[in-house]
């Protein structure tokens, strides 16, 4: 065991030390990730058991203004995201094949990087999707997906932006944020009233979006996997990872809510009940209770405790696994190349050296796979 605890240690110290982004130094949130996974954590305890706890005898809360203001400052602040990502990096600058972090001051570098971060803050605005549910009674809305996907995104994207704010994996970040901006139109058009129900016919296609977008990530990722690229392989582990596992749970959503109800009787449409799995809200044009909450609260409460402390478990996986690799190796070389040109740099990917940590990458995913 106290081996076990040095080698975590070690693991972490140089992980932190060694391999970070030394222009992150003294952002907010950005010198440990323990605030972020404490913040994610408290999260998941209001948003499936202390929220609803509280709410059990309390009217719902009238959120309409509140929600659509909500909705325009997400839509604003994600095109804006998109419009800098765009100018300084995908449009001119970056390649789809293999773009290195540029860990240099170039001016674009550093706007790059700090969108990086803007890009991580939104993360935990968007906690709002679900505490809205909470103070609106709509407890059916929060699914055990929709709190996977809040939670995780936020401790994801720490690491990118400790490690990597820049270079390939933000066309992840761009073209998220661009569904973004569509999802949070919807939303907002929603939440207007319904004389603009007849303009949401497309709402389906808001869960289409987002697979084609995990699709999309996995294979522009993936790619690095057999081309020479200075581009940190675990990295791309992680995003191919996380793109199938949010694949497959948008798909079985997507299956069990349009297919399999084609299969059904007809039955009342909830304009409230969208894609809760998604990144955003429901239908906000509904501000009605839901009915059946105050008799299932009482036998969910055990079943919810548990699935809090199984998220909370999940999320410190992450923590212990990323303290192994600190120890074994971030990098494919052990220079952070700079510039476009470190495309051309020589990294043996299937090398002897990193075999060891392969597979341990490996077992980790697996573990974390089950664990979700």
């Amino acid at each position: 065991m106290s081996g076990f605890l040095k080698n975590f240690v070690d693991g972490y110290h140089d992980l932190m030390i060694n391999k970070r982004d030394t222009r992150v130094d003294g952002w907010l949130l950005m010198s440990s990730p323990f605030p972020t996974l404490l913040i994610c954590a408290c999260y998941i305890y209001f948003v499936k058991y202390l929220g609803p706890r509280l709410m059990r005898d309390r009217k719902p809360f009238e959120l309409r203004s509140a929600i659509i203001v909500y909705n325009i400052i997400q839509v604003v602040s994600s095109i804006y995201l998109v419009y800098k990502g765009l100018v300084h990096a995908w449009l001119f600058r970056y390649s789809l094949r293999c773009q290195p972090v540029d860990y240099s001051d170039d001016p674009d570098e550093l706007i790059v990087a700090q969108m990086c971060w803007w890009y991580y803050f939104c993360k935990f605005t968007e906690f709002l999707d679900t505490i809205f549910f909470v103070l609106r009674k709509k407890f059916d809305q929060i699914t055990n997906l929709h709190v996977i996907h809040h939670s995780i995104m936020p401790a994801a994207v720490w690491w990118g932006v400790k490690f990597t704010p820049g270079g390939h994996a933000t066309f992840f970040g761009m073209l998220n944020t661009f569904v973004h901006i569509i999802m949070y139109t919807y939303y907002l058009l929603a939440a207007m009233g319904p004389k603009y129900q007849k303009y949401l016919w497309w709402k389906k296609h808001l869960t289409t979006m987002q697979m084609v977008q995990f699709v999309t990530v996995f294979f522009h990722t993936a790619q690095l996997f057999f081309i020479e690229c200075n581009f940190p392989k675990i990295i791309a582990y992680i995003m191919c990872f996380n793109s199938v596992m949010f694949l497959s749970l948008f798909s079985n959503f997507y299956i069990q809510a349009y297919i399999k109800r084609r299969r059904l009787p007809a039955i009342k449409k909830d304009d409230d009940h969208h894609d809760g799995l998604n990144n955003g809200l429901a239908n906000h044009s509904d501000t009605s209770p839901d009915k059946a909450t105050s008799r299932k609260n009482s036998g969910k409460e055990e079943k919810e405790r548990r699935g809090v402390g199984k998220m909370i478990t999940t999320i410190m996986t992450n923590a212990s696994a990323a303290c192994y690799i600190g120890q074994n190796g971030l990098y494919q070389s052990k220079d952070k190349t700079k510039g476009a040109d470190s495309c051309k740099s020589k990294v043996n990917y299937n090398g002897k050296p990193n075999g060891h940590l392969n597979n341990h990458i490996n077992g980790q995913f697996a573990t974390q796979k089950k664990n979700l």
